[in-house]
């Protein structure tokens, strides 16, 4: 089964107001700092049905210190089935591992459901995209070294956003809607990625587009599907064994970028059960972190 444990992001913070990023983050956020939250529309989200914590899309950025800091970022997307969001060991844990390597973490808090369905989601993973894009001088980054990271349903956004771009739109009022949507690369990590039968992981599914979706939806939305040359290169990681999400998604969608000539990397364990996260004190499942840091900086995402 899916860890159902969930971090609420904003459990001491009122969430009706955007949450200012103090200039003492750019010392980057540690265990004994509650993290700032920034909500992503100042306004009600596109198609949001309240103003409560689950209503309200926001990323949580953890900076690394300035000594550090490389100017690249990543989205992290924590994974729950698209019925919740899994805990820290998907979220502030893999933003400070990518702190300790210079890499800038914004945490996503995306709506999921019962409440909310596709297009929901993604969403709001493409306006934190456009977000810190937008914003990269403010936190002192390289607006075209800004990835995305998913485990789990969080792969599928991530993998979703990164085959489903969308460009700027240079007339839009909101000045974070001029830039595009695309992220610069992607880490998938266990990550569900096909919708179709027979290894789409069904609870995600049914929560992502319903118990009956229609068949267009069903492709759409498997990303091996809408992988073109303009998708972003991925490091992609998975378990043979596990019994969750079978590895097919992960192979399927490593086969699509190759074929369609994307630079692509990909390391499947023999062993590990879903949502093993960075690995924990797994002689072999920790390892892929520091392939990954190696892969980020063979393509100069991290200088």
């Amino acid at each position: 089964m899916l860890r159902p444990s969930f971090l609420r992001l904003c459990s001491a913070i009122t969430i009706g107001a955007v949450v200012a990023i103090a200039a003492t983050a750019q010392d980057g956020q540690h265990s004994d700092v509650k993290p700032s939250i920034l909500r992503l529309w100042k306004g009600p989200a596109p198609g949001a049905k309240g103003d409560s914590d689950k209503d309200v899309p926001a990323i949580t950025p953890f900076l690394p210190p300035k000594d550090k800091a490389t100017g690249a970022a990543v989205i992290v997307c924590p994974g729950g089935g698209y019925g919740t969001l899994a805990g820290d060991y998907e979220g502030a844990d893999v933003a400070r591992w990518l702190n300790k390597n210079g890499v800038a973490g914004f945490v996503l808090r995306y709506r999921h459901a019962p409440d909310y369905q596709y297009p929901a989601p993604l969403l709001d993973a493409q306006r934190a995209i456009r977000t810190v894009r937008a914003r990269a001088s403010d936190w002192g980054l390289d607006p075209d070294r800004i990835g995305i990271l998913g485990f789990s349903a969080g792969g599928h956004l991530a993998a979703t956003t990164g085959t489903l771009p969308e460009a700027g739109d240079p007339d839009a009022k909101d000045p974070i809607e001029h830039v595009s949507s695309r992220p610069d690369f992607m880490i998938l990590v266990y990550p569900v990625i096909t919708m179709l039968d027979p290894y789409a992981h069904a609870g995600s599914r049914r929560n992502l587009i319903g118990a009956n979706p229609e068949q267009d939806l069903i492709d759409k939305l498997s990303a091996e599907r809408q992988v073109t040359s303009n998708t972003p290169p991925a490091f992609l990681v998975a378990s043979s064994a596990d019994k969750t999400v079978p590895v097919q998604n992960t192979v399927m969608m490593y086969l699509a970028l190759v074929h369609a000539g994307v630079s692509a990397e990909m390391h499947v364990y023999d062993h590990g059960n879903h949502g093993f996260g960075l690995g924990g004190s797994d002689p072999a499942l920790s390892t892929w972190p520091g392939l990954c840091i190696t892969w980020m900086k063979g393509r100069a995402i991290i200088k």
